[in-house]
């Protein structure tokens, strides 16, 4: 699987608030999206989550966001390396996603950009 780049995840209260300081610390402008109840925005190599708390303890469990070519490629590389698929292949607002958690435990999401 080519890994094209990682996104680290960040849970935060104000999501306005947090997207002016990431903003000013990357030099990158945010581009926000809805995704179900929570909030989020892509400034730079991170991606901010805001909403209710029952859904960011289930989403600050993913460790981080890979971009990679092609998810179902992915998917079978994940399994193959003894790692199970919790959820997915499914549509994001950029492409699709696969959820898998590794065999040591730990769990990352992975995207891809998915020409619709």
């Amino acid at each position: 699987m080519d890994i094209l780049g990682t996104s680290l995840r960040v849970c935060v209260d104000d999501l306005d608030a947090a997207v002016t300081a990431y903003e000013k610390l990357t030099g990158a402008e945010a581009v926000r999206f809805l995704s179900g109840t929570v909030a989020t925005a892509a400034v730079g190599p991170f991606l901010l989550m805001s909403g209710p708390p029952a859904q960011l303890e289930v989403l600050s469990k993913i460790r981080a966001t890979l971009a990679v070519r092609d998810v179902d490629e992915a998917s079978r590389d994940l399994r193959s390396a003894g790692a199970d698929i919790l959820a997915g292949p499914s549509p994001t607002p950029v492409g699709r996603s696969v959820v898998a958690r590794h065999p040591d435990g730990s769990i990352f999401e992975y995207v891809d950009r998915s020409e619709r």
